[in-house]
């Protein structure tokens, strides 16, 4: 493996996993207290959440790790020897799938409805308990498994490939 996609397939094990702690606490405790805040307060502070969540840090490593998911997906099928680089493949691709087609077709359609609502209406509660925290957070879990296991496969494929 040439030095440059070891730097990369490192990169990509850490950020797989910071990512994977943003979505773990979501899933684990936010979500929850969310959900435990009286009146409309709970939806409030996820429109914020919603808005800020733009902001450089995590949109950028969010964003960035699809390009280096699929460098890590064609490297390791077209250009990588043995299995470290199947592993290497194999996290991009979850990550790709499990992370962010998932943020894309579950999460985000969730978050622009409920962006819509307006927190004084009687329905936004109903919509808020029935519908958008439990589909929400089931799909927020889903990223986290997701990059939870893309970590462990690029560290897999790394230390599989620095043993060869």
């Amino acid at each position: 493996m040439p030095i440059w996609m070891f730097i990369v397939a490192q990169g990509a094990v850490l950020a797989y996993g910071l990512l994977g702690g943003v979505f773990l606490a979501f899933s684990d405790f936010i979500m929850r207290s969310l959900s435990l805040v009286g009146g409309h307060g709970g939806v409030e502070a996820m429109q914020v959440i919603n808005r800020e969540v733009f902001r450089i840090v995590f949109m950028a490593l969010f964003l960035g790790m699809a390009p280096v998911s699929a460098l890590l997906v064609v490297h390791g099928l077209a250009w990588g020897e043995g299995s470290g680089a199947l592993l290497l493949a194999a996290a991009g691709g979850v990550y790709l799938l499990g992370c962010f087609a998932v943020t894309v077709a579950g999460n985000v359609p969730l978050n622009e409805a409920l962006a819509g609502l307006d927190t004084r209406a009687p329905d936004t509660i109903r919509y808020w308990q029935d519908v958008y925290l439990p589909r929400w957070t089931f799909w927020n879990s889903l990223r986290t498994a997701a990059c939870a296991l893309a970590s462990v496969l690029a560290m897999l494929g790394l230390v599989w490939s620095a043993s060869a």
